[in-house]
């Protein structure tokens, strides 16, 4: 019997690649939709970048989700300050990273580190949410530096200046420091094992001889 091509073998040239999904309910496959949007993205994404982001793949999808979440924190954020909490940028800063980081908790165990695991769910979402708490910190401190250690906000600098310089340390440097605490610590706290929820949802009928299988065709 003929052995059916590896489908994981995502480096390979375009025309080497053997796409095998699982069939989901009604015949369609369970993994076409899980990874379709990581799939547009990397065909925009030309040779030989396209193979580096397919091997640093969950760290795209993390950063998908971040761009996700920064459009939600910078709209949340923005919204506040301008209204109701237009003399706390703190507080206006702090409400719209936590509505962020629900978000961000569903999309990232759900999808980014879909296969990672290894701890009970409310231990991991408890840590999840602990070192959330903690990148408030992150996020946040360049803000705070902004604001009461340069003091660049009214009446010593212009109103112009002022909001350029609470986006630029709110939403460009606190998110990315903020982001980049937080890759490190899900990886090594929250989601410490790789390839776990994946080999636990594996079904224990025996494959048919010969043949290997794989719920996750292009690897993402």
């Amino acid at each position: 019997m003929r052995r059916r091509p590896r489908c994981t073998d995502v480096t390979a040239r375009p025309h080497e690649v053997h796409a095998c999904p699982v069939p989901g309910p009604g015949g369609r496959s369970g993994t076409i939709d899980r990874v379709a949007v990581v799939e547009r993205v990397l065909a925009w994404i030309p040779q030989p970048y396209r193979r580096i982001a397919i091997k640093h793949r969950e760290l795209l999808k993390f950063a998908m989700v971040g761009g996700t979440t920064w459009v939600i924190d910078t709209v949340v954020f923005l919204a506040l300050k301008s209204t109701v909490l237009e003399p706390k940028p703190l507080t206006a800063k702090i409400i719209a990273v936590l509505v962020a980081t629900i978000v961000s908790y569903v999309l990232n165990r759900e999808w980014s580190f879909r296969t990672r695991g290894g701890r009970e769910r409310h231990h991991e979402a408890a840590l999840f949410f602990l070192i959330s708490g903690i990148g408030v910190a992150v996020y946040t401190a360049p803000l705070a530096v902004s604001r009461y250690v340069f003091h660049l906000a009214e009446p010593a600098v212009s109103l112009l200046t002022e909001q350029i310089a609470d986006f630029v340390s709110g939403q460009v440097l606190g998110v990315f420091f903020g982001m980049a605490f937080r890759w490190w610590a899900f990886r090594r706290f929250v989601f410490p094992h790789e390839d776990v929820r994946r080999q636990s949802a594996e079904p224990s009928d025996p494959e048919e001889p010969g043949v290997e299988r794989t719920d996750d065709p292009v690897g993402l």
